[in-house]
């Protein structure tokens, strides 16, 4: 029998994180309380360390801010490609008009 992995909200996640955080309380000491992997909660305490630097971070974000700013990423990429494509038409029918 497979073990189905568990899943967590971002507020649980970032609840989690401000609980060892705020509180003072160790990841072991958490992870024994909220019955939850180490593994997992250190990595959620790495990502809002990264977020509250301002960096990318790896993994979704926990933060508001940090989803918005990855959505606002994704769509300046995919904005930036469109336009792109615009300037490769524009190019192509210049050239066949000629």
């Amino acid at each position: 029998m497979t073990k189905k992995r568990k899943t967590f909200d971002d507020s649980y996640k970032l609840e989690i994180v401000k609980m060892i955080k705020d509180q003072g309380l160790t990841v072991p000491q958490v992870c024994r309380d909220q019955n939850i992997g180490e593994t997992a909660v250190r990595r959620w305490v790495q990502q809002h360390d990264a977020e509250q630097l301002g960096q990318a971070g790896i993994g979704k974000p926990l933060t508001a801010e940090q989803q918005r700013i990855r959505q606002l990423e994704q769509e300046n990429r995919q904005l930036k490609m469109d336009n792109d494509v615009l300037k490769k038409a524009t190019a192509f029918f210049a050239r066949e008009l000629k």
